[in-house]
């Protein structure tokens, strides 16, 4: 089975294949239910799906938003439309796995003493 990264690479390569058209708020009706469905079958959240949740609170912090406004709505406030917001999703995804990638990497380095 493909890892949750994965599946939101074929998303981003292929969003009306899955979305059923290129919408910020078919992205989150999508994802909504993919943790609808294994919440709902007792499946536990993956490493991914649980850091995903973080990137959700990543874009509120990132956009300096402290309501309990929805993700979708935030990156679609902050893009010509509805097309450009899924763009931005995935654009924003990559940077916040970008910094995960240098943060783990970093506490790798502490952790074993060196610091270069």
């Amino acid at each position: 089975m493909d890892s949750f990264y994965d599946l939101l690479q074929k998303i981003e390569k292929r969003p009306a294949m899955y979305l059923g058209r290129h919408s910020i708020f078919s992205l989150q009706a999508f994802l909504d239910g993919y943790y609808f469905a294994r919440r709902e079958l007792g499946v536990p959240l993956t490493e991914q799906e649980a850091k995903f949740q973080e990137f959700l609170q990543w874009i509120r912090q990132k956009f300096q938003v402290e309501t309990g406004q929805l993700w979708a709505s935030i990156l679609l406030f902050h893009s010509a439309d509805e097309r450009s917001a899924v763009d931005r999703f995935f654009s924003l995804f990559a940077e916040f796995v970008n910094q995960e990638k240098v943060r783990e990497f970093d506490e790798k380095r502490v952790e074993s003493g060196r610091m270069l």
